[in-house]
């Protein structure tokens, strides 16, 4: 009754296999949709070895304060240049609401919550870091793409003791001009000093994959579903 009533957000969806027991909820960056990391799922031999759904959703289009107001598809507006403390809570809120309907969603269609990751890359990944965190029940990983953490200074107050042992993934270019390597760096840190382990590599790119790194997200799944 409720995944009836439930508005989900439009998604790409792409799948490796009949009936999946595995999937990924991939959310894209400031400005992109659900089409951006699609061409990915290919070249993933995590991916290959079992029947794995990949959900690419769109964020809604909302105006983007530092952009000049122009709307784009955005999982929070930006207030100002310093992105990890000038924070839109309640486009945040809403975010977190509509990527938990989601997992949710996946799970009520079989997916378990243990064979459940969830990714984003940029505002993407600082969704995906905010909402797996406090998820009940954990999810399988949590891959967290040239992002940072949100509500930092809160993580004891909303964060779950389960997620101590999810792992996370933190990939971030060493020259990336959007959000610097340091807020990233900032961000493992925190997390490693409040008891979780993140994984945390850096590549010499911009604001963006390289096939470095998708090789590691690789490897990062495949020892979360193994």
């Amino acid at each position: 009754m409720e995944s009836q009533s439930r508005q989900l957000l439009e998604s790409v969806v792409r799948e490796t296999g009949p009936d999946p027991r595995h999937a990924v909820i991939w959310l894209h960056g400031l400005g992109a949709d659900g089409n951006d990391f699609a061409p990915i799922v290919p070249q993933l031999q995590s991916a290959a070895r079992r029947p794995v759904r990949f959900v690419f959703p769109h964020a809604p289009v909302r105006p983007v304060t530092v952009n000049g107001g122009m709307a784009m598809r955005a999982w929070y507006d930006i207030l100002g240049m310093e992105i990890d403390r000038d924070q839109d809570r309640e486009g945040i809120r809403a975010s977190l609401a509509q990527v938990n309907d989601l997992l949710d969603d996946q799970i009520e269609r079989g997916i378990p919550a243990e064979n459940l990751i969830l990714a984003g890359f940029s505002q993407g990944g600082a969704i995906a870091l905010r909402c797996g965190l406090a998820r009940r029940p954990v999810l399988a990983g949590i891959m967290v793409l040239s992002a940072y953490l949100l509500d930092a200074d809160r993580l004891a107050e909303w964060a779950v003791s389960e997620a101590m042992d999810v792992p996370i993934f933190m990939g971030h270019g060493s020259q990336d001009p959007v959000v610097p390597a340091r807020l990233g760096q900032a961000s493992a840190e925190r997390l490693q000093a409040a008891g979780y382990a993140p994984e945390w590599q850096t590549w010499p790119m911009p604001h963006s994959v390289c096939p470095e790194e998708i090789a590691a997200i690789d490897q990062w799944l495949e020892r979360c579903w193994a």
